[in-house]
């Protein structure tokens, strides 16, 4: 059997530097067949040529025009592609197998869902595609022969304490309860007065893992556990009432699964993540992701706590969101976008996060979604909204109100 081909969506970010790093330990396994990235062209330039894959895509078509001027003048023989057209060629064309779906946020909804479409083995990080469709990825998935392996840290445990194993009902596999944990980020015993004072690089320095910065403010208010929760219930057929988060400090355990007959099985590994990377791509089968095996005795303690969700109010408002389904996990996730980057551009402050996406929600008329189009078409009005009520805030502290 020859090397498995992989399309790497967005190669760039931490999620697709790890995986190039465990193809370059397994070439024998594993070649690149395309690479993307957004606007980071230098960096895109030197993975194409170190990897030489078939196709490379810029999300922006102008940064394509740019890349496509520079691997001509060094005589590389790779395709460039541009936009969200280029991004989905690449993940469901006839000779990719494993897709790697590491695109942030709501820009990797098209081309992730092509994948699946198109029947690939989609290595899902990209958890807002799933928190924004919910059952129409799910169901694209099935329809198209698909196979969905998730790469967060704590699905992919619980993807491996529960062997793979599928099912419309948890109770049907004996489980009845999932833990996913989570550090409490740099944030868990700051006093909560002086959260408004949090500054995007205080926010950004997260105590365990390497993470780009949207998802490092995620995990500072503790949003993207709440991702994770919604993410957890599509992907192993959960009510909301079945999954729960913990804190634990050291990050070693990634997530825990609860069975009927009182055991519980958790999974642990040193916080890379090139392990569940490993993982995924090599399933049901184990290869080497290149991390330093755990040592319990150096790590010598474990510690658990249940979140406080006055200090997360995030976590309070994804929970309600993914409880009440349809739009609302559209909103949640829309307006979080837009506000993590008002925050990361400082214009306004960390503790204005929750109280815009409280609003947002509020605001919003919750209906299921019936498709694709209604989920864009409902990211985009929340995304608007959300804006004006930056402009809102920015004109009020103008005026000094």
């Amino acid at each position: 059997m020859g090397a498995q081909s992989v399309t790497i969506l967005g190669s760039t970010g931490s999620i697709g530097k790890s995986t190039l790093d465990v193809i370059q330990q397994h070439p024998n396994l594993y070649s690149v067949f395309a690479i993307t990235a957004n606007s980071q062209i230098e960096l895109l330039l030197q993975q194409i040529q170190i990897h030489n894959p078939r196709y490379a895509v810029m999300a922006s078509p102008d940064c394509a025009e740019q890349l496509r001027m520079e691997t001509q003048k060094l005589g590389l023989d790779t395709e460039i592609l541009g936009g969200v057209d280029g991004l989905s060629v690449v993940a469901s064309h006839t000779d990719v197998e494993l897709v790697m779906a590491a695109i942030v946020g709501a820009a990797g909804l098209l081309p992730t869902l092509a994948a699946a479409k198109a029947g690939k083995k989609v290595l899902l990080a990209n958890k807002e595609a799933l928190v924004m469709t919910g059952q129409l990825f799910m169901d694209a998935v099935r329809d198209n022969g698909a196979e969905l392996l998730p790469i967060d840290s704590e699905h992919n445990a619980v993807f491996q304490c529960i062997h793979g194993s599928r099912s419309d009902s948890l109770f049907d596999l004996g489980i009845s309860k999932i833990t996913l944990t989570a550090s409490g980020g740099p944030f868990r015993q700051t006093p909560i007065e002086q959260l408004s004072e949090v500054t995007p690089e205080m926010a950004c320095a997260h105590p365990n893992w390497s993470m780009g910065q949207k998802i490092s403010v995620d995990s500072a208010s503790m949003l993207n556990k709440g991702l994770e929760l919604i993410e957890a219930c599509w992907l192993f057929s959960a009510s909301p009432d079945q999954v729960e988060a913990v804190l634990h400090p050291q990050s070693i355990v990634h997530a825990l699964v609860s069975y009927v007959d009182g055991s519980v099985l958790a999974h642990l590994g040193n916080p890379d993540m090139r392990v569940p990377i490993a993982a995924a791509m090599s399933w049901p089968q184990r290869t080497s992701s290149g991390v330093k095996p755990l040592d319990l005795v150096e790590v010598a303690r474990l510690d658990f706590y249940q979140p406080d969700l006055q200090r997360f109010p995030c976590l309070r408002l994804s929970m309600e969101a993914m409880k009440a389904g349809g739009i609302a996990t559209v909103v949640l996730n829309a307006v979080n976008e837009v506000a993590v980057e008002a925050f990361l551009q400082r214009k306004i402050r960390f503790t204005d996060i929750p109280v815009l996406l409280e609003e947002m929600l509020g605001k919003s008329v919750n209906r299921p979604l019936n498709d694709i189009a209604m989920v864009l078409e409902q990211d985009q009005l929340a995304r608007l909204s959300a804006l004006e009520w930056i402009k809102d805030q920015s004109r009020s502290q103008r005026a000094g109100l």
